[in-house]
């Protein structure tokens, strides 16, 4: 059953991929593809389309539901709260923060607006700050409906100091800010989507060092520590790995919605297990194609529009959530 499900899922990541390419305002055979790639192909405006547009966008695509999924299993798990995730608890609030310090800041606080690296770090600071602030209140708050509040505070105080810098920011600042919090796949340079892959591959290493304590922490802390797990250090594995991904995400693709927050539940749904080496390769999979498949609607294929990707994972992703809060009755793991 297992083996079957991830091959399905990966069949269905390699026939998205290839129709993310495909579709979009001009229609491309699938075979083009194969000739660009291996550069048999003579037309200058499918080389172009292909290498630079659709290709870095549908790469992108991958990565971002790919590490949305893993950081949400992750706090999921860490949290033992099936509401956990990075936009629930402030996280991707925190690294839109950052981005907006950096990108309309120089109005306020004399920063030059910069990009790609430097859009990254101020991300996965931000992000990293609001994560250790929720894991201090976690000492703390017993109660996890609690802890959920604080951090929707969190993400609320973030969005005023925003509201502020957008008061006083310039036109061009500020449409900048705005356009990128719609979100969005595209647009990117490929050294922009080297930076998110190698911070994805390095997640990933460390995501398999703590595959075991991952599993012993769902059954509390008592149990883990039994078992001979440094709770502490595992703690900090996990504040690294989803800061990381959810700053370097939303810092390239802006704010993606649902993505953290549903996949880990669909994931448990196709596979009704617990052990995190079936469910992170499965939540990976369903991640790269669930964002696969939102691209394609976004791009509204055959036709001059598009929609920002961010409306459309919440289009998707809210009455998902709520179909599967009425199936299960309850969110358990």
């Amino acid at each position: 059953m297992k083996n079957k499900v991830l091959f399905l899922l990966i069949i269905a990541v390699i026939v998205l991929f290839i129709a993310d390419i495909c579709l979009g305002t001009v229609f491309i055979k699938p075979h083009k593809i194969w000739d660009v790639l291996i550069g048999a192909n003579n037309s200058a405006s499918e080389n172009y389309i292909i290498t630079q547009m659709r290709l870095p966008r549908a790469v992108m695509a991958i990565l971002t539901g790919a590490g949305l999924a893993i950081a949400g299993l992750l706090m999921q798990t860490l949290f033992r709260n099936p509401l956990a995730g990075p936009f629930v608890l402030g996280i991707s609030s925190g690294a839109g923060l950052g981005v907006a310090l950096v990108v309309m800041g120089s109005a306020v606080l004399g920063i030059s607006a910069v990009s790609g690296l430097g859009l990254v770090t101020a991300s996965v600071i931000g992000s990293i700050l609001v994560m250790m602030l929720i894991i201090l209140m976690s000492l703390r708050i017993k109660d996890t409906m609690g802890l959920l509040i604080v951090g929707l505070m969190v993400g609320s105080l973030s969005s005023a100091i925003v509201g502020i810098l957008s008061y006083f920011s310039s036109s061009e600042q500020l449409k900048r800010y705005v356009f990128w919090s719609l979100g969005s796949l595209g647009n990117l340079e490929w050294s922009d989507i080297l930076i998110l892959t190698v911070i994805l591959l390095i997640s990933s290493l460390l995501v398999i060092i703590i595959l075991k304590p991952l599993n012993a922490m769902l059954l509390g802390e008592t149990y883990a520590r039994s078992l001979g797990i440094n709770i502490k250090s595992t703690r900090w594995i996990i504040i690294i790995i989803t800061s990381l991904l959810a700053g370097s995400i939303t810092a390239f693709a802006g704010p993606i919605a649902f993505i953290g927050l549903a996949v880990p539940h669909l994931a448990r749904l196709l596979l009704p297990t617990v052990n995190h080496k079936i469910l992170i390769p499965t939540a990976v999979l369903l991640g790269a194609s669930l964002l696969l498949a939102c691209d394609i609607i976004s791009q509204l294929p055959f036709s001059n529009y598009s929609l920002p990707i961010n409306a459309v994972t919440s289009l998707l992703g809210a009455p998902l959530v709520i179909w599967l809060i009425l199936r299960k009755r309850n969110l358990h793991f």
